[in-house]
This record gives structure tokens, C-alpha cells and sequence, in this order.
């Protein structure tokens, strides 16, 4: 098969690794970051798709935004929806938001989906709320980024970076529709693991998890790679690792957090780590069957290779 190329426009068409097939394969969403000042996703101006066959590109969100390096909303990483002609992508602040919340970063940011073929009719994902000493039951108090729906469409996984609580690292969660979703928005936010606070964690215990993707289709199982510290106490190593998710977990038994504690995940969710010490990076993927985990990690020469394993770890 050749190589073909697609677009010409003098903007960058940024992939950022999603789910960036339409359901039908005949578009590619993606954002502009880049093409003014510098790589941070806050100057991205727009998220747009383009037609394979055509090259045709169409605008299916562009805010106004602040000029200048610190900039505001901020959106990027976008992905189709698998069954459905619409895209989710991270939003920052709004511009009427600015003087309450700041400009974007990776702790001040939230989902926004819109429809597949443009327009303003924007629909809000999750809630964050930093005003409250307790935060809203279904909100979450930082930013969620690189959403990604399960294959039927039922839940969206995203990393996680906390406002509040700023000396623990990435982590990972979902967010469902639920009856007691905060109202204004779609669904409700949980973390699938509170890491160890940074620095401090015990032999075997994790402090980030990144990575991250559905394997199976109902999203039960997230893979994702977790810095774990070493058996030794001193040193770390970036594993694989599988979060299960019971489809009729009650996520209302999560905890949003408050001003001074971390966000505690729902009860049921198990934790199963896959390898030992294999230094993986990059992000995992699923197989189509959802039996499988493709992963990256270095050979015995130091090469990157790509690792398949049975996502039930035998």
C-alpha cells in the first residue's frame, strides 16, 4: 500500500493518538495546535476533520480565543465517537471564565462534544467545581484530557490532572451517564485508581497511571501503564496494568474529593498488573476482540518492540 497524502493547508493537523477514525472511515478529526506561537494546546484554534478521499476540510469547532502564549479555552486531542457522527475533544475555560478560573492548563480543563459536521451546539461532558470545600458528587476539581469512548459508546475514559490536591501525579477514570449526574452536563466522573502521593509511595504501590485505553467493548478493562516503585524502595518501573470495571458498579459510590483529599474511586474496581519491570511506554491498546493488549517497550538491546499479552494475564 502507498503512502498518500492528505491535507496541504498551511495549519498543523494534529492526530495526538486518538480514536480519530469516523465510524464510516471516510474522515480524520484532528486539532490545530502549533500552527501559532508554540505546541501548547492552548493555541489550538480549532478542531476540524478532513475528508480521506477529498482533502476537504471542515471547521467543526472554533471558539474565539485570548491572543498571546497563555491562552484560553484550549482544545485538542479529539476523537469520534465509535457509532455515533460526533467528537469529543478537551476545553479549557471559556473566555468569560478567565477571570475565575485562569487560562488552560492540564489541571484547568474538561470534555466538550459536537457534532460530526460542525455548528454551535456544543454539549457539556463533565462538571469541575473548585468552589465548594466539598466538591459536587459527579464533578471533579482539575482536567480531563485525551477521552476516549468505550467501543459501545457507554463510557468515556480520560487521564486525569487534580487542582486541588496538587502533590499526587496523573491518574486515570471514567465518566458514565448516571441519574445523579450534576445537573448541566451528560455524566459523571470517577477516578479508576488514586495513585500514591508523589515521592512517597511503598515497594509495588503506583504513582501515575497514564496511557490508557479500552480493551474490550463494553469497557470493563482499561489498560494502562503505571509508574510503580520497585521492590527496592528506590527506584521505579513503568508497567502494564489492568483496571476491571463491573458494568453494574454503582458509581455513585465514588468520592469527588474535597479541598484538602484526593478523589477515592468507586467500589469494585480491581487492579491487575500484567508485566514485571518491561519499562513500557507509549499507550496500550486492545485488540478488536477484546481479549488482547498491544504495548511498547524496550528489547534486551534497547529497542522498542511491540509487546502483545492476554488481557486476563494468562
Amino acid at each position: 500500500m502507498s503512502e498518500k497524502q492528505i491535507t496541504y493547508s498551511a495549519k498543523t493537523h494534529a492526530l495526538d493518538n486518538n480514536d480519530n477514525f469516523s465510524p464510516d472511515g471516510r474522515f480524520l478529526c484532528y486539532d490545530t495546535r502549533g500552527t501559532v506561537y508554540n505546541e501548547n494546546l492552548a493555541n489550538s484554534k480549532s478542531i476540524e476533520k478532513v475528508e480521506i478521499a477529498t482533502g476537504e476540510e471542515t471547521i467543526l469547532w472554533d471558539p474565539p480565543s485570548i491572543t498571546g502564549e497563555e491562552a484560553a479555552p484550549g482544545i485538542a486531542a479529539v476523537s469520534f465517537h465509535p457509532n455515533e457522527n460526533k467528537v469529543i475533544f478537551i476545553h479549557g475555560p471559556g473566555l468569560d471564565e478567565v477571570k475565575e478560573r485562569g487560562t488552560y492548563s492540564i489541571r484547568n480543563r474538561t470534555a466538550l462534544v459536537v457534532d460530526g459536521n460542525g455548528g454551535k451546539n456544543a454539549i457539556k461532558v463533565d462538571m469541575r467545581d473548585i468552589s465548594n470545600r466539598v466538591t459536587t458528587p459527579g464533578a471533579h476539581r482539575g482536567g480531563t484530557h485525551r477521552h476516549e469512548y468505550s467501543k459501545d459508546g457507554t463510557r468515556i475514559g480520560f487521564t486525569y490532572d487534580d487542582f486541588l490536591v496538587q502533590d499526587y501525579d496523573r491518574t486515570i477514570g471514567f465518566m458514565q451517564p448516571d441519574a445523579n449526574v450534576p445537573e448541566g452536563y451528560t455524566h459523571y466522573f470517577a477516578v479508576i485508581l488514586k495513585p500514591a502521593k508523589t515521592g512517597l509511595s511503598l515497594a509495588g504501590k503506583i504513582e501515575k497511571a497514564y496511557g490508557d485505553s479500552w480493551i474490550d467493548e463494553a469497557g470493563s478493562m482499561r489498560a494502562f501503564i503505571g509508574k510503580v516503585r520497585a521492590q527496592n524502595g528506590i527506584d521505579y518501573e513503568n508497567d502494564l496494568f489492568v483496571a476491571d470495571i463491573p458494568k453494574d458498579i454503582n458509581i455513585g459510590t465514588s468520592s469527588s474529593g474535597t479541598h484538602d483529599h484526593y478523589p477515592e474511586p468507586p467500589e469494585g474496581i480491581a487492579i491487575r498488573r500484567l508485566t514485571e519491570g518491561m519499562n513500557v511506554t507509549g499507550i496500550v491498546r486492545g485488540s478488536p476482540d477484546g481479549t488482547q493488549v498491544a504495548f511498547a517497550a524496550p528489547d534486551k538491546e534497547g529497542i522498542d518492540q511491540v509487546y502483545i499479552t492476554n488481557a486476563l494475564g494468562s
